[in-house]
């Protein structure tokens, strides 16, 4: 039996992308999973798709992490269906359109802090006393742009560092009572966010080009390959505080770096 077979496990923002991904390697290692997202239509076909296939199972809630009501109800409905958590993978946030710090409003600021990173601290706080009993995990997604940075793109940047500085501490706290907590920072993995992204620049298949020749490996990532590095995480039962990189080399080597004129 997988190590990961029968544990509970909340996914933040599972129903697209990396959350996707984590949610269906969850289920494949045979985990009971719960996934929340803002829409729902995604996230019910995903719970279907999904538990049509097992091993494992999962059930889909609606909820907006930015507000702390939506937050406690996904904790309760998780307690309410399976009794404890084994394993909270902070997923759920957004990255803006580029823009630089003296076109981004402070209220731009506060708001991306709120769903990026206040969510992730008041989730954990609210599953930790499950966590405790059962000795069990917190992953906190995070970014590789948190420890190299990212043009235009400053308070995308610092939440994601805060979410690692967050994961360290909380790690340190959280060890005496068994709870492991470590971060996870992909770098340029292909998913719905990043094509519409891509979108919004005059060249999308240039985009998407440049953004695949920035990793050593020549390619992007996948949420598949972020799931297996999340299942990992939960697993390595001897890693807390840790940030575990998922770039395909990209933070390697020199490059053209140049921004001036």
């Amino acid at each position: 039996m997988a190590p990961y077979a029968d544990k509970v496990v909340i996914v933040t923002g599972g129903s697209k992308g990396i959350g996707r991904g984590i949610v269906t390697s969850f289920m494949e290692s045979g985990s009971k999973v719960v996934f929340c997202a803002r829409g729902s239509a995604a996230g019910e076909a995903l719970e279907a798709e999904l538990n049509s296939k097992g091993p494992g199972c999962c059930m889909f809630l609606s909820c907006d992490m930015s507000k702390e009501e939506d937050v406690q109800r996904l904790v309760s409905f998780t307690l309410e269906q399976f009794g404890h958590i084994d394993c909270l993978v902070n997923n759920a946030g957004w990255h803006p359109p580029h823009k630089p710090t003296d076109q981004t409003s402070t209220q731009d600021l506060r708001d991306l802090l709120e769903f990026n990173l206040v969510s992730y601290f008041l989730t954990s706080k609210l599953s930790l006393p499950s966590l405790r009993q059962r000795q069990g995990n917190i992953i906190n997604v995070s970014s590789l742009v948190a420890s190299i940075g990212q043009k235009d793109a400053v308070p995308y940047v610092a939440t994601k560092g805060a979410i690692i500085s967050m994961t360290k501490a909380m790690a340190v706290d959280e060890s005496r009572y068994g709870v492991r907590v470590n971060s996870l920072s992909p770098g340029n993995v292909m998913t719905p966010l990043w094509a519409e992204l891509a979108a919004q620049t005059p060249d999308a298949e240039a985009a998407i080009r440049e953004g695949e020749n920035n990793q050593l490996l020549g390619r992007m990532g996948t949420p598949a390959e972020c799931g297996a590095a999340a299942v990992f995480l939960a697993e390595a039962t001897f890693c807390t505080g840790i940030d575990l990189l998922l770039s395909g080399g990209a933070e390697l080597n020199y490059g053209y770096k140049n921004t001036t004129p």
